[in-house]
């Protein structure tokens, strides 16, 4: 036979696990310096930028 389980428990666990996950989600979301953030932004606009170079202009895209 099995392990008897408390459904309570095993359902607070798995909230509190989502939780964690969650504010880690967060931090690494949010909790950036302003440079960070403005890195990101350079390194995004040099990425598009670099892709607008290579486009090849003329015709129909489809």
């Amino acid at each position: 036979m099995g392990d008897v389980v408390n459904l309570k428990r095993f359902k607070k666990r798995n909230e509190r696990e989502a939780s964690v996950k969650q504010a880690d989600a967060n931090r690494a979301r949010f909790g950036r310096t302003k440079s960070e953030r403005a890195l990101d932004e350079q390194a995004k606009e040099r990425a598009g930028n670099l892709l607008d170079q290579h486009r090849i202009d003329g015709g129909d895209a489809s």
